[in-house]
Formats: C-alpha cells, sequence, structure tokens
C-alpha cells in the first residue's frame, strides 16, 4: 500500500522509456472510480481511468497486468495493447478489459507529456477545435453506492433536491424548468431516463404504463421545443415487444435517438426493431472490446449512432480502431460519459479528432461537483461546446492534496525489470 506520504523511488534517467511501477488510486466521493497512474523511470506519471467495480479491477492490475508491463517503454501504447488482454473474455467489458483499458489510456498520456504534444495531435490531430456537448440528467450521487445500472443506485435525496445539478430528480420532477435551465446554460440536447421506473415494474413488457414518461417529455418540448435535442436512454431494459411499443410511442417527439433499446448484443433484433420502429437508435458503451463488439452491430444494421466508453471498451488504441470501423458504415460515434475527469477528457480530444465525431456527452452534476475536488486540468465547457485541454497528454492531474489524504486509497506495484 501507498502511504499518504510515499514517493515512488525511480530509476535514473537513463532508462526513462521504461515503466517501473503502477498505481491505483481509489477515492471515497465515488467509489466506482478507479484512477491508474503508471510511474515512468525519469518522473514522469500518465493517468488513466475506468468505472465499475473498482476493487475487482485494481487487484487485476497488481495480479497480473504489472507483470505484463516489466520493461515495457512508454512510448508503445498500441503494442502494449496487444499484449494486455487476457485468454478469456476476447470482446468482453469485464474486470481485465476495463483495467486495459486504464492503462492504455494512461500510456497515451504518458507518450504525451513526453513528447510535449496534446492527446488529440498524437491521435492525428483535431478535425475540429470544438464538439457540441449534451447534458446526461444525473444527480450528484448517480451511481455511486453500486456497481450497476438501476433505481437503487440512482442516489436521489427524499423531499427533492439539496444542492445545484440534481438533475435527475428534477427531470422526474420538474422536467420543463429543467430543460429551460440548460438552454439558458447554452445546453442544446439532454438525455433522460424517465421510462426506466415502468420498465423495472413490468420486467420491460409490453404493458409497461408509459404515460409517465411520456409526460415528462411532453413537459421538455413545451419549454423548449424540438430545438432541444431529445436524448432518451433505456439503459436495455426492455423486450422486444415493450421496446417496439415504446419506440412506435417516441416517434412524435422526433428524439435524437433512443439508446440502448435492446441489449447491445442483441444485434439481429435491435436491427429489426430499428428497421420496424424508424426512431434512431444509439448503443456500443457496454458492448465490449473493439471490432470484434461493434462489427456485428454495424452488420446488423442495428444502430445509427455507435456509442464508445473509451474505459470500457480497450482504451483509446481500440476507440480510434472502432470510430475507423463506423465511419466505413457511415456511423457516427458519440463518446459516453458520465463516469470520472479522465474519462470526459480522454474523450474529447477522442471526439474531435475523428472524422464521424458527432456529439459529446457531460453529466453537468458530475462536472461543477466532484470533478474539481479530485482533479484539476479537465477540457472546459463554453456556450454548449467543449475544448480539450492544450496540455501534453489528455490534461487531466490528481492533485498533491487529494493523493495525501488519509480517506484515498493507493496502492503501488513496482515492476520489476525481466
Amino acid at each position: 500500500m501507498v502511504t499518504p506520504n510515499m514517493a515512488v523511488e525511480l530509476a535514473p534517467v537513463a532508462a526513462a522509456a521504461r515503466i517501473v511501477a503502477v498505481e491505483t488510486v481509489r477515492i471515497p466521493l465515488q467509489a466506482n472510480v478507479l484512477f491508474v497512474r503508471l510511474h515512468a523511470a525519469d518522473g514522469q506519471v500518465g493517468l488513466g481511468e475506468t468505472f465499475y467495480g473498482a476493487q475487482s479491477v485494481e487487484d487485476y492490475i497488481h495480479e497480473t497486468a504489472a507483470l505484463i508491463l516489466a520493461d515495457e517503454s512508454c512510448a508503445a501504447p498500441a503494442r502494449i495493447a496487444g499484449s494486455l488482454p487476457s485468454y478469456v473474455g476476447y470482446s468482453g467489458s469485464g474486470a481485465e478489459v476495463r483495467a486495459n483499458s486504464a492503462i492504455d489510456i494512461a500510456l497515451w498520456d504518458l507518450l504525451g507529456k513526453r513528447s510535449g504534444q496534446p492527446l488529440r495531435h498524437l491521435l492525428g490531430g483535431p478535425v475540429v477545435d470544438t464538439i457540441q456537448v449534451y447534458n446526461t440528467c444525473a444527480g450528484g450521487n448517480y451511481v455511486r453506492t453500486e456497481s450497476r445500472q438501476a433505481s437503487s443506485n440512482w442516489g436521489m435525496s427524499n423531499g427533492g433536491p439539496r444542492r445545484p445539478y440534481e438533475d435527475l430528480w428534477r427531470f422526474l420532477n420538474e422536467p420543463g424548468p429543467l430543460a429551460r435551465d440548460l438552454w439558458d446554460q447554452g445546453y442544446r440536447g439532454m438525455k433522460v431516463w424517465p421510462f426506466d421506473l415502468a420498465a423495472e415494474a413490468a420486467r420491460g413488457a409490453h404493458t409497461a404504463d408509459l404515460r409517465p414518461g411520456l409526460r415528462v417529455l411532453d413537459q421538455i418540448r413545451e419549454a423548449v421545443g424540438e430545438e432541444m435535442a431529445l436524448y432518451v436512454e433505456l439503459h436495455s431494459l426492455w423486450q422486444p415487444k415493450g421496446a417496439e411499443r415504446l419506440l412506435t410511442a417516441l416517434q412524435p417527439y422526433r428524439v435524437a435517438w433512443a439508446e440502448d433499446p435492446l441489449r447491445p448484443d442483441h444485434y439481429l433484433a435491435l436491427g429489426i426493431l430499428r428497421e420496424t420502429c424508424g426512431v434512431p437508435i444509439a448503443a456500443g458503451e457496454n458492448v465490449g472490446a473493439g471490432y470484434n463488439a461493434y462489427k456485428p452491430l454495424l452488420d446488423a444494421r442495428a444502430i445509427d449512432v455507435a456509442i464508445i466508453d473509451i474505459g470500457w471498451s480497450g482504451g483509446i488504441t481500440q476507440a480510434m480502431k472502432t470510430a475507423a470501423l463506423a465511419e466505413q458504415y457511415s456511423v457516427p460515434v458519440a463518446p459516453h460519459d458520465c463516469t470520472g475527469p479522465v474519462g470526459l477528457a480522454v474523450a474529447s480530444h477522442f471526439v474531435t479528432t475523428v472524422p464521424n465525431g458527432f456529439v459529446q456527452e457531460v453529466a453537468r452534476a458530475f462536472y461543477h461537483g466532484w470533478y474539481p475536488e479530485v482533479s484539476t486540468g479537465f477540457p472546459v465547457i463554453t456556450d454548449g461546446y467543449i475544448r480539450p485541454a492544450d496540455t501534453p497528454g489528455h490534461g487531466v492531474s490528481l492533485p498533491d492534496s487529494l493523493l495525501s489524504s488519509s480517506t484515498v486509497a493507493r496502492r503501488l506495484t513496482r515492476v520489476a525489470s525481466r
């Protein structure tokens, strides 16, 4: 374990290209986030991140991945990406893939710092300088206590919001004023999930009561009209007939997309649903790692937008390949973000670099809430657009005040030379 004031002793500068230690950091503010710090021999530190099941991911990193990193170069993320995959779960998004994703992100961050270049310059240079964002209407405690997506993990306060940006409570209880508030802040898109409670109650069947969710959408449209892009998250909670009935009900609202109406690995069923209902479908954030996971979705013509979570699907190396694959099908990509500050920073570099980058998700409750309490250097949002940092790497750092806190769990494995 790393004590609050422990320094990592590094090898001489002559061995600057070598990774000498792997460190993980867990914070009490968000138990699901895991930061990964790769220490280079010259003192540079690359920062990665993943989300969900932090303890399991941490164990894999220290027990398995650290052995693979012995004698590896800080300048070779693509090569190391080929060495890290485990023997099982090739296209999954389990603990191994999430760990490998965080390591890959940290390697790219190191490469940026060592070369003095922002991440997106390493990825080919920006296609656009900024890109439009939409707000995922989460609250500050959203998905904080459990490693799963369920209403029991929404983190809402009883009796209404007790602090700013409690957007989940607000979209369920005062969707019109929330939409107007977002509009006035410059947001031109918002994501809500007002049908999840109905899906949970009916187990995704066609008998679910859609009326409360439709009233939410009605009030949003009444407040801000159709100029506000409306993204409807469905969290893979529906059976095919239930999803068909719901998407048919969504047609008059001209939604930007319906996200994950079915499990994303049910490729053929999603393709049929898209063909039948005529509502744009987005999916992919939790489908797995890389080419093998996304190609069946694209071959089945199941999606209009490919969602990519870089911290779940193999890291930056795999995300670039996935974007190139999606481009061959004329499918745009939109990075997922409802995780941590590194995830948002990396996604903003990525989506402004690829030609088929579409839009960037942001959770303003996180962005204005716990992100600034645990990090510095995350990208700036102005008038509804996000701009990646111009500093070397992805830009995000963990401050010394956080790392020295007795409430933060740090674990270090020194990488032995072989």
